[in-house]
């Protein structure tokens, strides 16, 4: 009786430290960026996060973010936000938001861990040192309800349509279409979710 006790009320102990310290730490990181611009939804709760530009960051409701996550604005201050994450949803540890034209990522989306967004790139030219050539970029458009699996890489000008599926450590270059399941480098339609080919 005395061990079953012990094991509930050091359970119970874990459980209360951790959501007290969750709860305290999220709501001083969630005034300390909303005062630098960043825009945080209803009951989405801050762990630790990186950021170039708080005011080019806005983060939907009811979100779920992991630590260490990455919002880097790669370009000169600029009027915000310019990384627009929409309702419910959930980004993984370590992911990366490399941005300097914009990212726009629907409702219902679930990024998994160590996932990268680079919205631009290097020029190739022979002429000069490919550092410094002009870079070109375009946004990224996430659609509602996508699954971006672990370290999955999506770059400039992608899209990708509502409900498809990235697998993990996909590089995706071009865009995906609503439903479809893509994985490999670069990513490919494996099937589409409903199971009609296109």
């Amino acid at each position: 009786m005395n061990e079953a006790f012990a094991r509930i009320w050091r359970k119970s102990a874990f459980r209360l430290r951790e959501r007290c310290r969750a709860l305290i730490l999220s709501n001083l990181r969630r005034f300390y960026w909303t005062a630098q611009g960043m825009r945080v939804g209803k009951r989405t709760q801050l762990p630790f996060v990186l950021t170039t530009y708080p005011h080019q960051v806005s983060i939907g409701d009811d979100c779920r973010l992991e630590p260490n996550i990455y919002f880097h604005y790669d370009g000169i201050y600029k009027l915000g936000p310019r990384i627009v994450i929409g309702n419910n949803c959930f980004i993984g540890l370590g992911c990366e938001f490399n941005i300097s034209d914009g990212i726009t990522i629907g409702n219902h989306c679930l990024i998994a861990s160590g996932t990268k967004f680079v919205d631009h790139n290097h020029g190739m030219a022979m002429h000069a040192p490919m550092a410094h050539q002009k870079c070109s970029e375009a946004s990224i458009e996430i659609g509602n309800d996508v699954w971006i699996g672990a370290n999955a890489l999506i770059l400039e000008g992608v899209m990708i349509g509502d409900g498809a599926i990235v697998a993990a450590g996909a590089v995706v270059t071009r865009n995906v279409p609503a439903l479809a399941i893509v994985g490999g480098i670069p990513a490919q339609v494996i099937r589409y979710r409903d199971g009609h080919a296109r």
